[in-house]
């Protein structure tokens, strides 16, 4: 199983930007599909975006195009989310997450699919 932290989350005007930074443990990292997941105070845990092992491919909710993009390096064993033109609706805390296997292909929005999560890093975004 992968071991992930996550890190960058912070207080942000709306408007600003965020760099979330999530760090792997483990031999596995480069053949798994990463995602980003968030929750709001009150709601269920939503998909944000995804990338695929190899970062070929790239999946965003509408509400995040355009304002969010998701890396990875695989040499550091890292997953990055740039969000810019932060929304007080973003407020949320932000989790990375492992794919559970390597034949979990992007685009994918199922928690399910993901098998390992980390701590999670809280966003607030003030308007």
């Amino acid at each position: 199983q992968v071991q992930l932290v996550e890190s960058g989350g912070g207080l942000v005007q709306a408007g600003g930007s965020l760099r979330l930074s999530c760090a792997a443990s483990g031999r596995t990292f480069s053949s798994r599909a990463m995602g980003w997941f968030r929750q709001a105070p009150g709601k269920e845990r939503e998909f944000v975006t995804a990338i695929s092992s190899s970062g070929g491919s790239t999946y965003y909710i509408d509400s995040v195009k355009g304002r969010f993009t998701i890396s990875r390096d695989n040499a550091k064993n890292t997953v990055y989310l740039q969000m810019n033109s932060l929304k007080p609706e973003d407020t949320a805390v932000y989790y990375c997450a492992a794919s559970k296997s390597a034949l979990v292909r992007v685009p994918t929005t199922r928690s399910s699919d993901f098998g390992s999560w980390g701590q999670g890093t809280q966003v607030t975004v003030s308007s």
